[in-house]
């Protein structure tokens, strides 16, 4: 690939990534918020490795040399050192110095990531993808603190779960959860799940956290839905027999929030 073209790309990524991480939340549908300054830096460094290497290309001058290489008045270079018409420098005694000037056709393709960085936005993560992934494993929890008496009491898709799966007091019987996140068709009998996608890194570690819904009908995927309902009994609760579901007594939407591939509270109330 030719010098400018290495330069333009180093630069559009750069600026791809800056404009990116800092002028839009798109760079939350690739990475978790904590790695935004990596991105930020990165931008920053491709961007001036792209205008250096301008720099340094535009201030170059010819240069002349003595010996067997030096060019003549003609405009020939003597003897081995000979430039040929099909972008070979022939060196002298024999070695061969090869100046590929030629950028392969293939290389162009390198363009489309650095340009989808300013001008398009990838499609979210939704229920497509949780229908086909594996569902998060929970952390197993040795000790669970009382349950506040608000009510209904706002919980995490895992929060929820391991309270019905770990917690020996049961103290999910009964009480009146609100759960947020959004429809995920299950396939069989016209159910759904309410769904989150959880970055430990980057989108290609995502993991899904489902808790089944029973009570009411599908409504359509991806819809953000905040949910209230009691636990669905089915399995022994507090063991890993029992299912993460839910009968719902009231379902609303919500907005997608900013920040959706993370397995957290609303900031504020609905």
């Amino acid at each position: 690939m030719g010098r400018h073209v290495q330069t333009l790309l180093l630069s559009l990524t750069g600026a791809g990534l800056l404009h990116t991480a800092l002028l839009t939340d798109t760079y939350l549908r690739y990475v978790r918020a904590g790695l935004r300054p990596m991105l930020i830096t990165s931008g920053v460094v491709l961007l001036l490795l792209g205008l250096a290497a301008a720099a340094t290309r535009g201030g170059r001058r010819p240069a002349s040399h003595d010996g067997h290489g030096q060019a003549h008045g003609h405009g020939q270079p003597h003897g081995h050192g000979q430039a040929h018409g099909n972008g070979h420098r022939h060196a002298q005694g024999g070695g061969h110095a090869h100046d590929h000037t030629a950028t392969p056709r293939i290389a162009w393709l390198l363009f489309l990531p650095a340009l989808s960085l300013l001008f398009y936005a990838p499609p979210p993560l939704g229920a497509y993808t949780a229908a086909r992934a594996n569902g998060k494993p929970v952390a197993v929890r040795t000790g669970f603190a009382p349950l506040p008496a608000t009510s209904p009491l706002p919980l995490t898709l895992t929060d929820f779960t391991r309270r019905v799966q770990q917690d020996h007091s049961h103290a999910v019987r009964g009480r009146t959860v609100r759960l947020t996140g959004f429809v995920t068709p299950a396939g069989e009998d016209d159910g759904w799940y309410l769904t989150r996608i959880v970055f430990s890194c980057c989108a290609a570690d995502s993991q899904t956290v489902k808790v089944r819904v029973y009570g009411t009908e599908a409504p359509p995927a991806d819809t953000w839905l905040e949910v209230t309902g009691t636990w669905h009994p089915r399995g022994t609760l507090g063991t890993r027999t029992a299912e993460a579901a839910l009968d719902v007594m009231d379902v609303h939407p919500v907005a997608q929030p900013v920040n959706a591939y993370t397995d957290d509270l609303p900031l504020t109330p609905s």
